[in-house]
Order: C-alpha cells, then structure tokens, then sequence
C-alpha cells in the first residue's frame, strides 16, 4: 500500500496533467477558430461575401479571450507545479503558440478589411491569383497545428521550406499586380488591397512557421529559430 507522500505526489501529477489537458485542449479550440477565420477571410474576398468578412471581424474577439485564458491558465501551472523538462517546454511552447495563433487571427481580419474595400468595386479576375497563397498558407498551418498536436519534428522541421515556397509565389503575385498598376490606372487601389491580401497571408504563413518552431522545441528540446 502506497504511503501518504507517494499518494500525494500521485494526486500531483494527476492535477498537474490535468490542467495541461484543459491548457492544450483550449489552444487547439483557439486553433481551430483562428483556421476557420483565416479561410473564411479569404473566402469573404472570392466568393463576395461582405456577411462572411465581417464574421471573421466579429470572432477575432474570441480569439483574444482564447489566448488571454490561455496565459493565464499557462501562468497558474507554472507557479503551482513549477514543472521541468518536457513538462516545462509543454506549457511555454503552448502559450507561445497561442501568440502565434492570436496574430494569425489578426492577419485574417487584415484580410477581411481588404476585402471589404475590395468588394466596393467590380470584380477584377485577378483576384483569382490569391487562391494558390491561401492554398500554401492553409496548408502551413494546418500541418503546424497537427505537428505541435502530435509533437511530430519531422513534420514541424519540414515547414520552414515550404514557407519559402510561398514567398516565392507571393513574390510571383506581388510582382504581376505591379504589372497590373501600369497597365490598369484606374483599379490601382484594388491591386494594391490584393498586394496587402497577399503579404497577410505570407505573414500568416511565418507565424504557422512558429508554431512549428514550438512544436521543436516541445518534443525534442531543439531551439530552431533563425535556423536556415
């Protein structure tokens, strides 16, 4: 029979994985609002919808409460556990992460200000070229969630190349808008909004980049930061 301290270092240990449950559990519902809001932004702009960008405007609150609950639950483990090692790493790279999620949620409201402004006006096909970034940036970040979800380094390691992918067609897209200004002065405006849809999206893009630096750094102790 277990004397009383081991039963009271057993009751700790079964606190203490609780409340990192409830801590991981809030960042992945914060997680899954924040992708919603980034492709329903994007979506806003294609299919039209000034209903669906002012949706993403309206949620971004919900996202802030997630991460604010979030450090402060992150804050209460750290000062009643005081944990260490891989337990200390779980609970900063999730409040990290939850920062880098609250950003990416900015980066869609960005986007669904811009395409309000975007919707003002007759369509232009441009617009179509955002679909490849959007495609590249909801990739990233997805792939960033599941890494951080299962600790999977291969998988987090693995994003930093595909993020220069989508500079690359940034890049590739901001340059055919430029085009675009010279050859069609009068929907300058409306290129240049899809120039900032664009750098969102890469910004969007850097911060799933984060969040799989986090998962590194969970699961296998590595700083990988400013890495090349």
């Amino acid at each position: 029979m277990p004397d009383e301290s081991e039963m009271n270092e057993r009751h700790i240990l079964s606190s203490f994985d609780n409340a990192l449950d409830r801590l991981r559990q809030n960042l992945f519902h914060m997680a899954s609002l924040t992708t919603q809001s980034l492709n329903d932004a994007v979506r806003g702009l294609l299919e039209r919808d000034v209903m669906l960008c002012n949706q993403v405007i309206a949620e971004d609150e919900s996202v802030d409460q997630f991460e604010k609950q979030i450090d402060a639950q992150g804050v209460a483990i750290l000062t009643r556990f005081t944990p260490l090692a891989h337990d200390l790493r779980r609970v900063v790279s999730t409040m990290k992460a939850s920062s880098n999620l609250e950003r990416i949620s900015d980066q869609a409201v960005n986007i669904a200000r811009r395409a309000k402004r975007i919707l003002q006006s007759v369509e232009i096909p441009e617009t179509r070229m955002v679909e490849p970034i959007h495609a590249q940036a909801m990739s990233l970040l997805g792939d960033a969630i599941e890494a951080f979800r299962d600790e999977n380094v291969e998988l987090a390691t693995g994003l930093k190349a595909r993020d220069k992918e989508l500079n690359r067609i940034q890049n590739e897209f901001i340059a055919r808008m430029t085009s675009r200004m010279e050859e069609d002065t009068s929907r300058i405006k409306d290129y240049i909004d899809l120039v900032f849809v664009a750098r969102f999206l890469e910004r969007a893009g850097d911060h799933a980049v984060n969040i799989g630096e986090d998962a590194v750094y969970a699961g296998a102790a590595r700083d990988i930061r400013h890495v090349k």
